[in-house]
Formats: C-alpha cells, structure tokens, sequence
C-alpha cells in the first residue's frame, strides 16, 4: 500500500480532542467503504439492539458494530467466517478505532451449507417437512399465483412455457429474489395468495444463482410461509443441483422455474390424447355391456304355459306328501302322550292310597303319644297363673288343674 502524505505539522500542539477528531476525519475520510474477510469472536448483542463483536485473523483483530437497524440475513456465531462491508471510524472516548458494518455475508460454502443444514434439522424437528403435510396439485388449474421478479428470466421462462402447454391466467406478485429484503418480499407474496385465495396454486421461482444469492429462499419467515400455505405450493429455485429450505416445505419441488410450469399445467396435445383414451375406455366397456346383456337376452329359455302348470301342481303334490307325513307323525306323538297319561293316572292313585296309609299310621302314633291319654288315666296337670306346669309343692301357688274332661280355675 502507499504511504500517505502527514496530514499534519509536526511542530502543531492538539489538545487531546482536537487530536482525536482530527484522527477520526483522517480515519474516516481514508476509508469511507472497506470490505474485510476474518473469522468473528466476542458476539455480543446489547439492550439497545446494536451488536458488538470482532473480527480476526490470525495476525490481528478490529472491533466491529451493526446498529440494530442494518439487516443481518443469518446468525451470527463466534468461529464464523464472514465478508463485511462497512466504513472505518474511531471512538475517542476510549481511544480505539472500529468498522460500522452496513452489509454482512458468509465466507465461503462450506460456512453457508453448515448455516442450512442447522437450520433444516430445526425446522424438521418442528414437522414443517413433514409428508403428511403435503397437498396435492389440482389436476387443470383456472389461475396460477407466482411470485418472483417480474424483470427477471424466471417469470418469462414461466409464462412461456405455460403458453405452450395449456394457456390459463397467470397473477404475479412482484418480490425481490436477491438480497436482504428479499426473504420478506417472497413470504409477504405466499400469504397474498392465501390471504386472497385467489389462485389454484402458487409457484416460487428464481433461477440459478449462486449459493449466497439463493439464500433468501432458505430464511425461516419464507421455509414458515411455505409450509402453512393452504394453496398447494411449488418451489421453482435455482437449477436442478441446487437446494433451498423453501423445497422441502414446498409441497412438489420443481428443478428449474420451467419445470415448475411444466409440472402445473398439462400439455394441450397429451390432454386431448388423455380425452380420447378415455373415450376409447367408455365406449369399449359400454360395448362390452351391450354384449353381456345380448347373452342373458338370448341364453332365456321361455316355457310354455302347459309347463308352467304342471310344474306348479308338482310343486303342489311334493307340499301334500310332506303335509301328509307332518301330520300322521303328529297324530302318533298325541296317542303316545295319550297312553302315558293313562299309566300316570293308574300310578297317581297308587301313591295316593299309600300316603293315606302312611297318615293314619302318623295319627295313631300321634295319638298313642298324646299326654290327654295319660290324663284318662286318672292324671292332671297343675300350672300357675303364667301358666306354667308346676312340678313341686313349693314352686308357687296353683292357678288351675287340667283333668281329661276339662280345665278346673282355683
């Protein structure tokens, strides 16, 4: 680098002020815009929304700001390695000098697809990838929704394509598709169409680009988008080997901005081939009906009305035959019930004569062992006023005497 010429005299007396300002002109003036490449350590965001960090190399370090209302597009981790742009300045009050960053990137792919593949496993853990998730393309959709450049290829390539496969009514949502407004501009675009509902299906497109200018399409707030869109979406970004987070979420991820014309819509000539096969299919199967009913038409064997009758009184003999066995079989059952009802009556009257016997029998017992038989005999019994039987002399005064012929009161 060349050796600037002193911006001073040497023999000049500054106050230490005056010295400062002075270096922060110099400072300033010398570098109104730099870009630097190093590694970032010490992150460090304060309450007032501004970051303070640094970044090194392996030589050196320089002390870095972001005032909160300049766009970061990614998180900042230490160890990352990032471009900034920005203009140098110095902070006298603790005399050190520092880059006010305006614009901020990753350095290099490999930093860039480590950034993706965190972000991607987090937004999978949280379902937004899921297969369930996924709606189907209608089959011949009326109005198409997408949202990209309107200067860009991607839109010119779309409608082309569409044009020649199957016209139908394309609405565009005009969305930046590189840099750091543009992650806001494409979500801003999916929620339009699903807060209008006024499209069949949205495509996002962009060509190819790259790695850094595709990231837009990986930011969460579109990846989010995407997946909560009710109007199934297609992700048209990039070229075939490119990925973005928007695809996974995207519920049919096309190769290029064409391809996704190519998928949404039908060909005119494979529609019209698709109407005649159908045609083919109808009129071969209504054919094929007409061809099973002629059979059964002609496979009918019409008897004569001599026939019929005969093969009814058939019928009418076979039920008289069977009526006649049902009935003869019912009739012996009812004799045998008959006759086993007379042996019954014969063997009710035997018993009975026995249980007759067998209660006399009991009532002479009963009888014989009656205390009024002992009373006969010239006995009585003696109870008290309770009428309890008193057994001894000295067991209370006698109420009444109970002779066989009757009760005597005292």
């Amino acid at each position: 680098m060349q050796r600037p010429e002193p911006a001073v005299n040497a023999d000049t007396i500054f106050s230490v002020s005056d010295a400062s300002a002075l270096l922060k002109g110099v400072v300033e003036t010398a570098f109104p815009r730099i870009k630097i490449r190093g590694e970032l350590s010490q992150i460090t965001r304060a309450t007032s929304g501004h970051i303070y960090m640094t970044i090194k190399d392996s030589g050196a370090a320089i002390s870095v700001i972001i005032w909160r209302s300049t766009p970061v597009p990614f998180k900042l981790e230490d160890g990352m390695e990032v471009v900034i742009t920005g203009r140098f300045t110095t902070y006298p009050a603790r005399s050190n000098y520092q880059i006010v960053v305006s614009e901020i990137e990753m350095a290099g792919v490999g930093a860039i697809l480590k950034m993706l593949e965190e972000r991607k496993q987090k937004l999978a853990a949280e379902g937004l990838f899921d297969t369930s998730r996924k709606k189907p393309l209608p089959r011949l959709p009326q109005t198409i929704g997408v949202v990209t450049s309107p200067t860009g290829a991607a839109f010119q390539d779309i409608q082309n394509r569409l044009r020649e496969r199957f016209p139908v009514r394309v609405l565009l949502y005009p969305a930046t598709v590189q840099g750091t407004t543009a992650a806001a501009e494409v979500a801003a675009g999916i929620e339009y169409f699903n807060r209008m509902n006024n499209v069949d299906v949205i495509i996002v497109a962009r060509g190819g680009g790259a790695l850094e200018d595709l990231l837009p399409f990986s930011e969460e707030i579109v990846v989010r988008a995407a997946a909560a869109s009710h109007i199934p979406l297609i992700s048209g970004v990039g070229h075939e080997p490119d990925w973005m987070l928007i695809d996974f979420a995207a519920d049919v991820r096309a190769p290029t901005p064409t391809g996704a014309a190519e998928m949404v819509v039908p060909t005119k000539l494979a529609l019209g081939q698709e109407i005649d096969n159908f045609w083919h299919r109808i009129s071969g199967a209504f054919v094929t009906r007409l061809e099973h009913a002629k059979q059964r038409i002609e496979s009918i064997n019409i008897k004569s009305p001599r026939q019929v009758v005969m093969e009814h009184q058939q019928r009418i003999d076979d039920i008289s035959h069977t009526m006649d066995i049902i009935i003869n079989s019912k009739i012996q059952n009812a004799h045998q019930k008959m006759m086993m009802t007379d042996g019954f009556i014969n063997t009710l009257t035997t018993r009975l004569a026995t249980l007759n016997q067998s209660v006399n029998h009991i009532g002479q017992m009963l009888n014989s062992l009656s205390y009024k038989n002992v009373l006969a005999r010239g006995y009585a019994i003696v109870r008290d006023s309770k009428d309890k039987i008193i057994t001894r002399v000295d067991a209370g005064k006698p109420a009444t005497i109970e002779f066989a012929d009757g009760v005597l009161k005292i």
